[in-house]
């Protein structure tokens, strides 16, 4: 009996394992689709597939009848099919979207509508096996499913008249006209400004007037720029633009007054910029984004010598600076490949508005070279002739180092205030009487530190104070002298004296000079010859 309670065991266990395989078969096995249409039960024996219905999957399309495709094709919504077929309903049904949300719970829906027009429309929904089918019928039609495509056609006529409606109350003007230049049809923007052209007494009529005297280019690709004179009012511009349709031909005319107003403002700031840029003395090129030369004044042309007919073919800017090399007009580097790396850093430099160089010429002349960056990438090279400030400045710098040559060899010590009361110069008998050089204490050169150093150096007396005060005085003086002495006994003379400009000498001098080798007083022996 064991063996046979163990077989029926082992049998029951088998059958378990066939059957368990056989549902999980069956769970991933998909269901096979329905053969047929899905639309056959809206068909007229006959006429298989035909009607207005949709077959949703959420809001995927999954399949629609010819007719329903066509009313989506011209429906005023837009994005994906659902809102397609929602955008035309709503015409019909403003709520329809959300009475299609009662499916979810009634499954089955039946909804009319009607537009402004008074079209009517019967909407029937339904869930099928998970999916949603949506008919579109004609009460009209006793409810039977349309045959006809009725509501595409209704659909198309719509589209039309809101195209129509568009281009009627487009502010551009749009007008249709044959080949042998005739107006056929016009919109309201081209109809209005007509009849502001017509004289006062005179009326619009057929066939309507043309407002431009020639056709807008079909091949241009800006078309044409035109002007329509309207009576006490200035010249209103358009740029036309049109096509060829059929045998007729469609035209546009844009608005332009904006763009001619402001080509005219450039034209003239150009002129302006123009004419200013050539009463400089200063040569300047403006060179773009790509670094091409656009624009250079006379100034330019003198002051390098490069033909007027090579800056107008608009050089780079690299071979700008290499016809300048070529005339000597840069200063010559030392070998071509430091030349090319000393092109590359000016170019840097300028468009970061950090270039600024002098360039001493082989022939003498002196440029200042300015590279000035623009906000929208160009770049400004100004070039500017101070051969004249250098060679002045030179003479000045020569003149002064011959004045003080002179004045070195004077053997009376002379020092020369400015109106402010700072020392500007001083001759070397001066800086060994004093034991005192300015140049190399600048910052102790005013006269109440040098007035104070005076009196360290010498005996007590109240000169100093007058001293300084008149060194410190605006307006008119008059020379004086005074004595005084030095520490180490020597009788000092002194000289006090208004120059032109406001400026001071004050000039020392020992009356005998045969005392210099005198020892130093001390302080208390000094005064006895105060």
């Amino acid at each position: 009996m064991d063996w046979i309670f163990g077989l029926a065991l082992v049998l029951i266990a088998f059958v378990a394992a066939v059957a368990g395989l056989l549902v999980v078969n069956a769970l991933q096995t998909p269901p096979k689709r329905q053969t047929g249409s899905v639309f056959s039960d809206v068909a007229h024996p006959g006429e298989g597939g035909s009607g207005t219905v949709y077959l949703f999957d959420g809001e995927v399309l999954v399949d629609a009848t010819p007719g329903a495709r066509q009313i989506l094709a011209t429906s005023r919504g837009r994005g994906s099919n659902w809102l397609r077929l929602i955008g035309y309903l709503t015409l019909y049904i403003p709520d329809v979207e959300s009475e299609l949300r009662r499916l979810d719970e009634e499954g089955q829906i039946l909804i009319e509508g009607r537009s402004a027009l008074g079209r009517a429309l019967l909407v029937s929904a339904e869930v099928r096996g998970g999916l949603t089918r949506i008919a579109l019928t004609d009460p009209a039609q006793d409810g039977k499913p349309l045959m006809t495509d009725a509501l595409a056609h209704r659909a198309l006529i719509q589209e039309v008249e809101q195209l129509r409606e568009v281009l009627a109350q487009a502010p551009m003007l749009i007008w249709r006209e044959t080949d042998a230049g005739d107006v056929v049809w016009a919109n309201t923007a081209y109809l209005l400004k007509a009849i502001a052209t017509l004289p006062p007494s005179k009326e619009l009529g057929w066939p309507l007037p043309r407002l431009f005297e020639r056709q807008a280019s079909q091949t241009a690709p800006r078309g044409q720029r035109a002007s329509v004179a309207v009576p006490g009012e200035t010249a209103i511009w358009y740029d036309l633009q049109g096509m060829q349709s059929g045998e007729e031909r469609l035209n546009f005319a844009l608005p332009a007054d904006a763009a001619v107003n402001a080509e005219g403002a450039l034209r003239d700031f150009m002129q302006t910029l123009t004419k200013t840029f050539a009463q400089l003395p200063t040569g300047l090129a403006i060179f773009d984004r790509q670094r091409q030369l656009q624009l250079f004044n006379p100034a330019m042309v003198d002051l390098t010598g490069l033909p007027i007919d090579f800056l107008s073919l608009r050089p780079s800017f690299v071979s700008f600076l290499d016809a300048l090399r070529d005339r000597s007009m840069i200063p010559e580097p030392k070998d071509y490949r430091s030349w090319r790396r000393q092109l590359v850093e000016m170019e840097k430099a300028a468009a970061s508005g950090l270039y600024e160089e002098t360039w001493n010429l082989p022939d003498g002349q002196t440029f200042k070279v300015v590279g000035r960056p623009h906000p929208n990438g160009a770049l400004a090279l100004m070039v500017e002739d101070i051969t004249n400030e250098v060679s002045r400045s030179r003479r000045y710098r020569s003149d002064m180092e011959l004045g003080q040559a002179v004045i070195d060899e004077m053997e009376e010590a002379v020092a020369v205030f400015s109106p402010s009361g700072q020392l500007v110069m001083s001759n070397m008998a001066y800086a060994v009487m004093w034991a005192h050089d300015p140049e190399e204490d600048v910052r102790n050169d005013s006269i109440r530190t040098i007035a104070s150093h005076w009196r360290a150096r010498s005996a007590p007396a109240g000169l100093w104070s007058e001293a300084e005060e008149f060194i410190s005085t605006v307006g008119n003086r008059v020379s004086w002298t005074a004595e005084t002495r030095l520490l180490d006994g020597r009788l000092l003379h002194c000289r006090f004296a208004p120059l032109s400009g406001g400026a001071t000498l004050a000039a020392f001098r020992t009356h005998d000079p045969a005392d210099k080798a005198r020892p130093v007083l001390t302080e208390a022996e000094a005064l006895k010859f105060a």
